[in-house]
């Protein structure tokens, strides 16, 4: 898998992070998740607790905080998703500059951004201390079945590929005067994913008759 397949969130060094096996980071990872979730949410040192470990992780390994806070920006539906639900949830209610919210529904609000900010951040980790195909490596190390990883493997190998397709659906859409992102070109936008998805499917018949045309049976080299 050549540099230019390797995905964005990668940030080179040679920390003692990133010279960690790859498996053993996904472990630490998983087993990291595991206990965050199974964390009561009205523990709230114990979640400092947890930022100040992936804080330090960070720090040890030498990727500049910013470079994953920035990256973080894929929470941002879980953030409004729990920003609505003191308002929508039932229960006792509450006063909160001003406005009445439900007392379960904040507890609930809190748990979700803790926990969700909280797996990002590790997880985001892992991402910019381990190239791609190390992490495949890793999960073959762990025996995860070969087929979900050689499916990964190609999702990674070709993420770029459809990335640049719609992007050039996009320039195609302004350069005849539509506006993506208004209502009005939803619709349209709509048709251009759907065209995607098939140009994608029909790519992916494509590489698997080639595969299978120089002998692939079911397991890569």
């Amino acid at each position: 898998m050549g540099a230019g397949h390797g995905h964005r969130l990668y940030f080179g060094g040679h920390s003692a992070v990133h010279r960690l096996p790859a498996h053993l980071k996904v472990l630490a990872l998983v087993g990291f998740m595991l206990t965050v979730v199974a964390t009561p949410r009205d523990w709230y040192p114990v979640f400092g607790g947890y930022l100040l470990v992936v804080v330090s992780v960070i720090l040890l390994s030498r990727v500049p905080l910013l470079y994953v806070v920035r990256r973080m920006v894929i929470e941002v539906p879980f953030v409004v998703f729990a920003l609505l639900v003191p308002f929508i949830a039932t229960g006792p209610r509450t006063d909160v500059l001003g406005l009445a919210v439900s007392e379960p529904g904040l507890l609930a609000a809190w748990g979700l951004l803790a926990k969700g900010t909280l797996g990002v951040m590790a997880s985001l980790t892992l991402a910019a201390t381990t190239e791609p195909t190390d992490v495949l490596v890793g999960l073959r190390r762990l025996h995860l079945p070969d087929l979900v990883v050689q499916i990964m493997g190609f999702m990674i190998r070709y993420l770029d590929v459809v990335t640049s397709d719609l992007g050039r659906m996009m320039v195609s859409m302004r350069s005849r005067g539509m506006n993506p992102r208004s209502p009005r070109s939803w619709p349209t936008l709509a048709r251009t994913l759907g065209a995607l998805f098939i140009r994608s499917y029909e790519r992916g018949e494509r590489v698997h008759l080639a595969m299978l045309s120089r002998g692939y049976t079911g397991r890569l080299p």
